[in-house]
């Protein structure tokens, strides 16, 4: 009998690098494009006459509440997909309905209680993630309007990572891409054509968001799905949406903390370097985040197909995706390393026009991103950890790098280097080497045991 996943593949029986070839490819379509929602709006607001840079920084001072608004739509989703895609391999399509179901509550409820949160809070938050008086005006803004669309965001990012868990690559990469042009046509209009300036951008975002949201829920409710959203599933049950939880804790945490990591860098920066310092990091994380979801896109591509023959039992499908998800991963990472290395102006040019940004920033580029060839190796054996439903240590490394490394050395090497700017960019690829190396020496210890152990055992989610 012919399993079939989804009407475009068959994850037990067409060939692995078919599979991996067209699930990866509009995966990572999927993510570059959903990083142009933020970056967009940047690129826009760096080019605004007179103010660009300071708007640009306030707008950078959102990026750690935008982060964690991101992070609980991966805590449900992203942990909820690869639960329904070990039931699916299982042949226990009504249990995957209830875990969709779930989580399309959970989405619900942690939107409102978001969107509550940041609204009432949202001026000593800015201020705890680095805005300054000339900056606050223009973060203000912008996350007060991003705010009102927080149920989108959820949704969006939430349910896609069901379309994709089911096969259906191309519904999953159209959600993106949906939104995402409409920002781009979009934000133009309302920020220099209707001179709402940061607003615009917001407003843009937010239009943007909806679209893709509703794309993504009518996809979910129709006929051409596997696992739909019915009412009978959506009342939530502890045994259902907890161990989803559970398996998406390392996703929020490797999400959440880039805004925890944004306001150690920015208190650091503020203090030893300025605005202009903090102006720098804003352009820096958005080239590190956008150059490094194609191995987002890689991994997201092979986890139905690990995750689908883990739950049949089929190791050896398992291995040879994992095998090639990391060639493609390794090789990704070492070509973008080199392209920032040598040609760091090319990457800045793109957010900001201002000399002394652009001279900071470039020389910034090359230290913070130093190690960035390592992380192919990082992001391909923590999320096949993820795939394989051992949340445990894939939490515990994503812990590691960013929480047990990176966050004291941001506060620890100033106190050794003598430029301390320089300090403070430095531990990232100090925390990086140390991370990957211990990741590296925990799955090879367990690789053997993960490729060929008796999967009649019920999996660690």
């Amino acid at each position: 009998m012919r399993m079939t996943m989804s009407r475009e593949v068959d994850l037990g029986k067409e060939p692995v690098k078919h599979l991996l070839f067209i699930l990866a490819v509009p995966a990572i379509t999927s993510q570059v494009v959903n990083a142009l929602y933020n970056m967009v709006d940047r690129m826009y607001i760096g080019h605004i006459d007179e103010v660009g840079a300071v708007a640009l920084t306030g707008v950078g001072v959102c990026f750690p509440i935008i982060m964690i608004v991101s992070a609980f739509a991966y805590l449900v989703g992203m942990g909820g997909a690869p639960r329904a895609s070990i039931f699916m391999g299982k042949r226990d399509n009504k249990t995957a309905e209830k875990i969709l179901g779930n989580c399309f509550s959970a989405l619900i409820i942690v939107a409102v209680i978001l969107t509550a949160i940041v609204l009432i809070f949202r001026r000593p938050l800015l201020y705890l993630f680095g805005a300054s008086d000339n900056t606050i005006v223009y973060a203000e803004e912008y996350i007060t309007i991003y705010a009102m669309g927080t149920i989108f965001v959820q949704l969006t990012l939430g349910l896609n990572s069901f379309i994709s868990a089911q096969g259906f690559s191309r519904v999953s990469m159209m959600t993106v891409i949906i939104g995402a042009v409409a920002n781009i046509v979009l934000d133009p209009i309302f920020i220099f054509l209707l001179g709402m300036g940061v607003r615009g951008a917001a407003v843009a975002t937010v239009v943007s968001q909806a679209l893709s949201a509703v794309w993504a829920f009518k996809f979910l409710c129709g006929d051409k799905t596997t696992l739909r959203i019915k009412k009978e599933n959506m009342k939530i049950e502890a045994h259902i949406l907890f161990p989803c939880v559970g398996l998406g804790i390392a996703p929020f945490i490797m999400t959440s903390t880039e805004s925890l990591l944004v306001l150690c860098f920015n208190f650091s920066l503020l203090r030893y370097g300025g605005d202009l310092a903090v102006g720098a990091m804003t352009i820096l994380s958005s080239i590190m985040q956008f150059a490094l979801l194609p191995l987002q896109g890689f991994t997201q591509g092979g986890q139905p197909i690990i995750s689908y023959n883990y739950g049949a039992k089929n190791p050896q499908r398992v291995r040879k995706a994992f095998k090639l998800q990391s060639i493609c991963c390794v090789s990704y990472s070492m070509f973008l390393w080199a392209a920032v290395e040598l040609f760091p102006s090319a990457f800045v040019a793109v957010f900001t026009d201002d000399p002394q940004l652009s001279q900071l920033s470039c020389w910034a580029l090359r230290i913070y991103m130093a190690s960035a060839g390592l992380m192919g190796l990082q992001t391909t054996c923590q999320q096949t950890f993820i795939a394989f439903g051992n949340s445990k240590k894939s939490s515990f490394l994503a812990i590691l790098r960013k929480i047990i490394l990176l966050i004291p050395f941001i506060f620890i090497l100033p106190q050794f280097i003598g430029d301390k700017v320089l300090a403070v960019f430095l531990a990232e690829p100090i925390a990086d080497v140390i991370a990957v190396t211990t990741t590296l020496l925990m799955f090879s210890h367990e690789a053997k045991k993960i490729f060929t152990e008796d999967q009649n055992k019920t999996p660690d989610i």
